[in-house]
């Protein structure tokens, strides 16, 4: 894991940091200079994850990350995946305590952020330690993989720069208690299990979670959202991408090698490459091969939702290619 600086033209200026020595002796007296006010405050559990933009992004993570090290979220409310990774980067950076913040960054709204970081896909996440950038990880990954990346970050932001985290408060006042929950739904109950079994791992579980709903009432929109979302994981779960991607590249004709490599683009966050790709595979093929690949590309509208334009021009280039 090796820091590298990055250019932030027209948004930030690194110019001044050109190595990590010159980084870390710029985290030392970030350093002092706290310690002379009375150190790093303590911070409430709550405030480890914090969203970020723009306008915020010198004060909120380049100037923290010379204290603490700061994991980016880079994600968008139409990317599903970055909908099972968010909620598990917020519950690691509660259980690291202080050894890194995270900052998420809505990339729909920070463009030229996504720009300079040289982001081709989402979710993708990064750290800043002492003003230095450190690509992570891009697309969905195992928790175990991420505590790695994470282990080896908050690692390197000690040896090498001597960040050894913020203090946390854990004695923070509480939220007041909530006003009496709300009724429960018929499938509240199945749909709570669903999210459990998915946060888990258990996609099989939360497939049936999703399909025992769906049974009773089959129009239940949630359900069926989180069904095409589960079967989507479960079906790239045993693949590899570098094989899956070959096998598309080497045989364009391969329907099957084309429809696993469109639910690898759009776990990846590439829709539109996920859509074409499959348009495309139903222009070129007839019969059986044909159907297949409708079928799939109608599984993937349910995953990103029929509102999402993508889906919208997706649906129409379809339809002028079947008709």
């Amino acid at each position: 894991m090796q820091p590298r600086n990055m250019s932030m033209s027209g948004v930030v200026d690194l110019a001044a940091v050109k190595a990590a020595g010159e980084a870390k002796a710029k985290a030392e007296q970030a350093r002092a200079e706290a310690a002379r006010h009375g150190g790093t405050p303590a911070v409430a559990p709550s405030a480890l994850v914090f969203d970020a933009d723009e306008a915020t992004f010198e004060r909120d993570i380049l100037q923290r990350s010379t204290e603490v090290p700061v994991v980016i979220d880079f994600w968008a409310e139409w990317c599903e995946p970055c909908k099972q990774l968010g909620p598990l980067l917020e519950r690691l950076a509660v259980e690291y305590n202080g050894r890194f913040l995270l900052a998420k960054i809505d990339v729909d709204a920070n463009q030229m952020l996504m720009q300079q970081f040289g982001i081709q896909g989402i979710p993708a996440v990064f750290a800043v330690v002492a003003g230095q950038a450190l690509p992570l990880f891009q697309g969905a990954a195992p928790e175990a993989q991420i505590r790695e990346t994470l282990d080896q970050l908050v690692q390197v932001a000690e040896e090498r720069f001597g960040l050894t985290g913020i203090p946390v408060d854990q004695d923070a006042a509480a939220p007041e208690a909530a006003e009496a929950p709300l009724p429960v739904g018929p499938y509240d109950a199945l749909l709570e299990a669903a999210v459990v079994a998915l946060d888990s791992g258990d996609l099989p579980g939360a497939v049936q979670a999703y399909r025992n709903v769906l049974s009773d009432d089959p129009g239940n929109p949630e359900a069926k959202l989180g069904l095409a979302q589960a079967e989507l994981l479960q079906r790239v779960q045993g693949l590899d991408p570098q094989q899956v991607r070959k096998d598309a590249a080497e045989k364009p004709a391969d329907v099957g090698a084309q429809i696993s490599a469109a639910d690898l683009d759009l776990v990846g966050g590439h829709v539109e490459d996920a859509f074409g790709r499959l348009i495309e595979t139903v222009r070129r093929t007839f019969g059986d091969d044909r159907d297949a690949a409708r079928v799939r590309l109608l599984e993937l509208f349910e995953v990103i939702g029929g509102d999402d334009p993508r889906v919208t021009a997706a649906r129409t280039a379809l339809a002028r290619v079947l008709f």
